[in-house]
């Protein structure tokens, strides 16, 4: 199967049912399989060729689902890039892969004037494009479907093909290109959805970036299924809580920084969210206060805490039914995946507790990073049988008793100090079992006696009365001496990646004494 046959299978089968509503626009099957259609036409007819890659610079729309469908359509491969990329990141990434086609808003590319050698045509979403910017020929993305011919377009692609390249950070500064087929993305959604158990009743709301993977699959999955996706171009806690119950939204995708935001909201209980059938959450494992609160606010709603990196989309989820029992698991292996630990010698871990370096098999394993030979070895290790290959996530992880994984630190974020190795996750389900503790981040800082010191940086409460001296009286009481921080800094908001997540800079310190 090709990854744009959810389109066209929920087209036929579903014609009708409203797949989109985004941006006050309600479109069904049928209009966004016909769109699609017209877009792919036109890219073939501009040059588009087999496994072409084609940019897509857009927030989340209707215009960025076609262009998706459209580029699948056509035999190219997609390249989602997040609308808050600058020029110099935006100017590597288009280069790194000789982008062909780039699609945008005006907004966002009027000030760029990077060279971009293999680029041939910019298309422009915009209803009356103005366009004054640099030597590329620009089109009208309306005006070109407008245009075309809506009958579906030969696609020469068969599923071992690639179909997308999502870029990740890079450990060299330059983000990484992950390459994945058909076949690899086929294989993630359909094991996804069948342990959220999803059917065309479905209604999902999806505020995150289609740039992150998580968000992304959130828009492929209900076009499998044949539900519907409430897309919407960021995430606003008043605006998701108004449309859940509006919407009658049944599936609610979630990371640790839109749940604590959701959480803050006041009179949540007066709201009828009764529709809501689950919660995900990947990323970072939640706080168990926050997940116990979910459960309040959702009484109706399973939670499932998952674990996954964008090599392979997904790894792990933890069975809703054990969620309170065991609250900072990420659960055991997706189905058709197996992720096991090993020692640094390679070797299988069995023994619970025991901290080892999480690998993963399975079809949604990617097939490497896109011109990085050497940094793909290092990822994809050869297994025990002929063509076998095996993901190295860099994340260290150990087991209980019964399996379930969790997750401890990645390998380069694991704190070296006083001679022993810390967790930062540790430290931090420590603190976010503070009340007044809202968002909180532990690294390492290079320090002359220690080797490294532990700094907190964190967000409190706006009533919070805490000091930064009772949060270290705080950690003397529940951590081992070694894990007591040396720095807090207590900040009004932290610093986030494009996804979402928490990032882990420097601050500039406050040396604490006790």
């Amino acid at each position: 199967m090709l990854l744009n046959n959810f389109l066209e299978k929920s087209a036929e089968r579903l014609p009708d049912k409203e797949a989109l509503i985004c941006n006050d626009q309600r479109l069904t099957y049928r209009e966004i399989d016909n769109y699609a259609n017209c877009f792919g036409n036109a890219l073939v007819a501009a040059g588009l060729q087999k496994l072409d890659r084609v940019a897509v610079y857009l927030e989340n729309s209707v215009e960025s689902v076609i262009s998706i469908f459209g580029i699948l359509k056509a035999g190219g491969i997609f390249v989602l890039i997040n609308p808050q990329v600058k020029a110099r990141k935006l100017e590597y990434i288009l280069n790194d892969c000789q982008v062909k086609f780039l699609i945008a808003q005006v907004k966002l590319v009027v000030n760029y004037t990077g060279n971009y050698p293999n680029l041939n045509s910019l298309i422009l979403t915009d209803e009356k494009p103005n366009w004054e910017g640099n030597h590329l020929e620009a089109s009208s993305f309306w005006e070109l479907i407008k245009h075309s011919p809506s009958k579906r377009p030969y696609n020469p692609c068969i599923d071992i093909d690639l179909c997308s390249l999502i870029y990740t950070s890079g450990s060299t500064g330059n983000p990484k290109g992950v390459m994945l087929t058909h076949s690899n993305m086929v294989a993630a959604a359909n094991s996804i959805s069948e342990y959220l158990e999803n059917t065309r009743e479905e209604i999902i709301i999806n505020c995150l970036p289609l740039s992150f993977d998580y968000g992304l699959y959130n828009l492929l999955m209900p076009f499998k299924f044949g539900g519907t996706v409430v897309l919407e171009k960021a995430f606003n806690p008043f605006k998701v809580i108004n449309l859940i119950k509006q919407e009658k939204i049944s599936g609610l995708p979630l990371i640790p920084t839109t749940t604590a935001m959701l959480l803050k909201l006041k009179n949540l209980d007066n709201y009828d969210l009764t529709s809501l059938r689950y919660i995900t959450s990947t990323g970072q494992v939640l706080p168990t206060k926050h997940i116990v609160r979910l459960s309040e606010l959702f009484p109706k709603a399973k939670i499932y805490s998952m674990y996954g990196l964008t090599e392979c989309k997904r790894v792990a989820y933890l069975p809703p039914e054990e969620l309170l029992r065991r609250p900072t698991s990420v659960g055991k292996a997706m189905p058709n995946t197996e992720a096991y630990i090993v020692d640094e010698d390679g070797n299988r871990i069995t023994q619970p507790g025991k901290i080892g370096e999480l690998m993963v098999r399975g079809s949604n394993v990617m097939q490497g990073y896109w011109n990085l030979p050497e940094e793909t070895a290092k990822v994809l290790q050869i297994g025990n049988y002929p063509g076998e290959k095996i993901l190295r996530t860099r994340d260290l992880f150990k087991m209980d008793e019964e399996n379930y994984l969790y997750f401890v630190a990645r390998k380069d974020e694991m704190i070296k100090t006083r001679g022993e190795r810390i967790s930062p996750k540790e430290i931090e389900n420590v603190l976010y079992e503070l009340d007044d503790v809202i968002e909180a981040v532990v690294f390492g800082v290079e320090d002359e006696i220690l080797g490294q010191a532990i700094k907190v940086s964190l967000v409190l409460e706006e009533s919070s009365k805490l000091t930064e001296k009772d949060i270290i009286q705080y950690c003397f009481q529940r951590l081992e001496k070694s894990m007591i921080p040396k720095y807090i800094n207590i900040c009004h908001e932290l610093p986030k990646t494009l996804t979402g997540k928490l990032s882990k800079p420097k601050y500039n310190v406050e040396l604490i004494t006790s």
